[in-house]
């Protein structure tokens, strides 16, 4: 990947917003995205949660109620989103929240479906 392609996608905007639980973040072509925080931690970067391959990702539940504390820049590239669960290892590129924004609803219900398939809530 070139360095054109590495900031395709770059935010020209970026607010916190604690009472609603999300991030609302405005790219350089003009979208804006409303991330909750559920989906931004369950689905966090993170080895942690991502595992170092697809079959060793984890499914995080109970985090319904999750809030944002900080979210703190890395570089010129990315983020990490601290969480009020204590989750603050993820790494949240520019490719990957516009990824998020743009897949949101497919993302969102991949998730719902695999809690309901392994017997899990969003519910703490």
């Amino acid at each position: 990947m070139n360095s054109f392609q590495a900031f395709r996608h770059k935010p020209t905007e970026i607010r916190l917003k604690k009472e609603e639980r999300a991030l609302e973040v405005d790219f350089n072509d003009g979208k804006s995205f409303h991330l909750p925080a559920e989906m931004l931690r369950v689905e966090s970067p993170s080895a942690e949660v991502q595992g170092h391959s697809p079959d060793q990702k984890k499914i995080v539940a109970g985090r319904r109620h999750v809030g944002i504390l900080a979210v703190e820049p890395v570089g010129n590239y990315a983020v990490r989103i601290k969480f009020d669960d204590r989750h603050e290892s993820g790494i949240y590129t520019w490719e990957f929240l516009y990824d998020f924004g743009v897949r949101q609803n497919e993302i969102w219900s991949n998730y719902l479906k695999e809690l309901e398939s392994q017997g899990l809530s969003r519910d703490p």
